[in-house]
């Protein structure tokens, strides 16, 4: 049972932090006010786990799925375009290592932190209506958002293996899209840092974890209307935790690389197909990971 346990409580934090690995593009497109959009997302990833070099364990890979469902709102604030929105995912996966020379393997499930996220644009695109956003063409806009990540997975602080991480998140994030006039690429860069606050009953013990920065770059083309195909790249530093004051050297300097294709199905419902893979990976997952999504969107006359 130690062993086990000394397994599958990697494979959850290795889940948590794929927050900070996510590859959006399109994250601050503009839609017009009043439309309501509603997502179910699939996820599957797989590979290898590097891990603090102290921690007995060899040859460890990992195959994580997870099903979300969110659900955004298109809204004015004070003149400008903004949207709140709301996910709430699963997760299950199995794990297998060597740990002091023997093979272990260990499967867990359960609902993760939900996560809520509020974004607007600041410069570029005020809030419009469905007529007045049919004649508008993007050129450059600025964005800002937070996302507040909020301790509702499931979690016994009895337990040593977890879903949920008993604590908050909160990712504070700007970002810079341009449109360039004649080719119909959209080019996206963000800035962002995940905070992070106290597990303060990591069984009875206080763990905390360092911010981790994180930035991100895309380029998409537009192949025609709700068409498009981008090329997505991250890098993501820090996120070195403590437990009841002693440090580990699990640091993360990492990046991913991916491709995302949208697919329009009809006027209110689209399709989406992602691959994302790890370029650098010194502490964590090295997974590649195939998401698929079905969006539907309705309100504001459409």
């Amino acid at each position: 049972m130690t062993r086990s346990f000394a397994i599958a409580i990697l494979i959850f934090g290795c889940a948590a932090r794929l927050n900070a690995q996510q590859l959006e593009p399109r994250a601050y497109s503009i839609s017009p006010d009043g439309v309501n959009i509603a997502v179910v997302s699939y996820g599957h990833s797989t590979g290898d786990l590097n891990f603090d070099p102290s921690i007995p364990i060899d040859d460890a890979n990992a195959r994580i799925n997870n099903i979300a469902a969110t659900y955004v709102r298109v809204i004015n604030f004070t003149g400008r375009s903004a949207n709140v929105g709301l996910v709430v995912p699963y997760v299950w996966g199995n794990l297998e290592g060597d740990y002091l020379g023997s093979h272990v393997e260990a499967y867990r499930s359960g609902l993760t932190d939900s996560f809520a996220r509020f974004s607007v644009n600041l410069y570029g695109a005020k809030a419009m209506q469905l007529k007045e956003f049919a004649a508008y063409h993007q050129r450059t806009n600025l964005g800002a958002s937070v996302v507040v990540s909020a301790p509702t997975g499931q979690y016994d602080p009895a337990k040593l293996v977890n879903v949920g991480t008993n604590r908050w998140a909160f990712k504070p994030e700007v970002g810079l899209s341009y449109a360039t006039k004649r080719t119909r690429l959209i080019l996206d860069g963000y800035v962002g840092v995940w905070l992070y606050t106290a597990n303060n009953n990591f069984q009875g013990r206080t763990k905390t974890q360092s911010p981790i920065y994180n930035s991100q770059f895309h380029i998409s083309y537009d192949i025609k209307p709700r068409m498009w195909l981008a090329f997505d790249a991250n890098f993501f530093r820090g996120g070195q935790t403590t437990i009841d004051g002693v440090k580990r050297e699990d640091r993360q300097s990492n990046s991913r690389m991916g491709v995302t294709f949208s697919l329009p199905v009809t006027r209110r419902q689209a399709l989406k197909w992602s691959y994302a893979d790890g370029a650098i990976t010194r502490i964590g997952g090295d997974f590649k990971t195939v998401s698929f999504g079905y969006q539907y969107l309705w309100g504001s006359g459409l």
